[in-house]
């Protein structure tokens, strides 16, 4: 039976059973999920603590790990298949149930008698917070970190479900359009639509309590959310190369031939 076997078959059964090859391929895509899960781990701590200007933009600090996870899960989607990335977007939201889970703990279970100094924040005048309290004398810390980081983890889960899903969605699309050609076209074009998706999404959840209560006007919500885009397009635009380098180099080192769909979905 064997001898009958045409080559394509016997190259692959060759691969599934190498225990060498399969330890490579799960140690590259474990050092991808890893950095993908750092980033967004990052993106969900450091939030809206505070906003930098990057030349015209004015960008959230969170902002700038978050291109880091469309590379990866590209990476993922080019090399492991769409099953594969998609099963990091799906564990990547559970993550961030997992972090607003023990930040809500942190901020409903009782506070010590005995608290430290620093831990107490007076204040010269009243603040609005991101969820549209406004506070007038003074505010505990872990109560002014969790009104600007919690409102952010719970924005980014949205933005991130839809915005995750949508890229690997696209770029397998614009895959299976070009029959596996153009590389910069999928990275591209998934990214392109997928980041105004997040930024869309993270700014209006983000800020919706404040807009409505009139803290915050339409200029600014309309200035943040076309910073974030323009940013997160132009990493989107620079990383073409760099994602040409790892797929020329990763591709042959983990022996998936040209234009193969991904090892996972053979």
């Amino acid at each position: 039976m064997r001898s009958h076997m045409n080559p394509t078959e016997s190259s692959i059964e060759t691969l599934a059973v190498s225990p060498m090859l399969v330890e490579r391929r799960e140690r590259v895509f474990l050092m991808l999920a890893g950095v993908f899960l750092c980033a967004m781990t990052m993106l969900n701590i450091l939030g809206i603590t505070r906003f930098i200007q990057l030349g015209p933009w004015a960008l959230a600090v969170g902002v700038l790990p978050y291109p880091i996870t469309f590379i990866c899960t590209d990476l993922i989607s080019e090399l492991y298949g769409r099953k594969r990335a998609n099963f990091l977007v799906t564990f990547g939201l559970l993550l961030n149930i997992f972090i607003l889970t023990f930040m809500w703990l942190g901020q409903y279970l009782p506070s010590a008698t005995t608290q430290p100094p620093w831990q107490l924040i007076q204040l010269a005048e009243s603040v609005t917070l991101p969820n549209g309290e406004v506070i007038n004398d003074s505010v505990e810390l872990f109560s002014l970190l969790y009104a600007t980081t919690s409102g952010a983890v719970i924005a980014s889960m949205v933005a991130y479900f839809a915005a995750q899903y949508c890229d690997v969605f696209l770029y397998h699309f614009w895959k299976g359009l070009t029959k596996g050609k153009h590389l910069w076209l999928r990275n591209n074009g998934s990214t392109m639509i997928s980041q105004g998706v997040d930024s869309f999404m993270v700014i209006a959840v983000t800020f919706g309590a404040q807009f409505l209560a009139g803290a915050v006007s339409l200029s600014v919500m309309i200035t943040l959310m076309t910073s974030n885009y323009l940013f997160k397009l132009l990493v989107a635009l620079l990383d073409t190369i760099p994602l040409y380098i790892c797929v020329h180099y990763l591709r042959p080192y983990l022996e998936i031939p040209e234009g193969e769909i991904g090892y996972h979905e053979i």
